[in-house]
């Protein structure tokens, strides 16, 4: 499965970054950076479905989207369109991304910065944090409970808040009674990279009220966003539909209607 490849992968990366640059190094530049923006404060506001605009080169499903895209100037645009906060994917063998893309939006753009990665390790939410983050995702199919639970409390000890992903009804229950505050349902499989889309719709009632929910994957026009707004979902993640857009700030502002 393309999953068990990608976390292999990221392991391997891991252990290198570590070697080359310990932790205690890390810590340091972290500890320099200002109080994190909060991530589910932004995508709470009543009324609208709130967007997670996403920076994002490249995929597995799709290939290169867009590989010479410059992050400070998509972070200006999706601010200038009205994201309420941005996604940057940080992954480079897979999606063509690094620390420096989240480094570069971060100096761009007020806007809350999650990033968006394959988190197995602490050693990875200290480097978000001295990159500038202010979340960071965790995916449930990519961690046992007790590996949940464990970064979900090293991230607010790193001063991070956490996107916790899920791709079915089981992952959802996984994250819920972990304690995520911020719940994704990702209507991509990331085993398969199928799509449903309707997915986020049909588990919106799984999540508790007090809990917010963003949908991920799939989202492409005006009727989607529509659909979400209908079902009670708070917020969406927005990726490759903006980042093909010729001006991703119109793009945006016309998505959201």
């Amino acid at each position: 499965m393309i999953l068990d490849e990608i976390l292999a992968r990221t392991r391997t990366d891991l252990e290198a970054r570590r070697a080359a640059r310990p932790l205690a190094a890390v810590e340091a530049d972290a500890a320099r950076r200002p109080p994190a923006r909060s991530l589910a404060r932004a995508l709470r506001q009543a009324g609208e479905v709130a967007c997670l605009a996403e920076f994002k080169r490249r995929s597995p499903s799709a290939g290169w989207i867009a590989q010479a895209a410059d992050p400070a100037a998509v972070a200006r645009a999706y601010a200038a369109g009205g994201a309420r906060a941005m996604s940057v994917l940080t992954d480079g063998p897979f999606f063509g991304g690094g620390l420096a893309d989240l480094t570069a939006a971060r100096a761009a753009c007020p806007l809350p910065i999650l990033r968006k990665d394959f988190v197995v390790d602490r050693y990875q939410l200290v480097e978000a944090r001295a990159a500038g983050a202010d979340a960071v995702l965790l995916i449930v199919a990519a961690l046992d409970d007790s590996s949940l639970r464990a970064l979900l409390a090293a991230a607010g000890e790193v001063g991070l808040e956490a996107l916790v992903e899920a791709h079915d009804e089981g992952e959802v229950a996984r994250a819920v009674d972990a304690g995520a505050a911020v719940v994704g349902i990702n209507n991509r499989d990331l085993r398969t990279f199928q799509v449903d889309r309707d997915l986020a719709t049909r588990m919106r009632a799984r999540v508790p009220v007090d809990r917010i929910i963003v949908a991920e994957s799939g989202i492409r026009d005006a009727a989607d966003v529509a659909r979400l707004r209908a079902a009670g979902v708070d917020a969406m993640l927005v990726g490759e539909t903006l980042m093909r857009a010729a001006d991703p700030a119109a793009a945006l502002k016309a998505l959201s209607g």
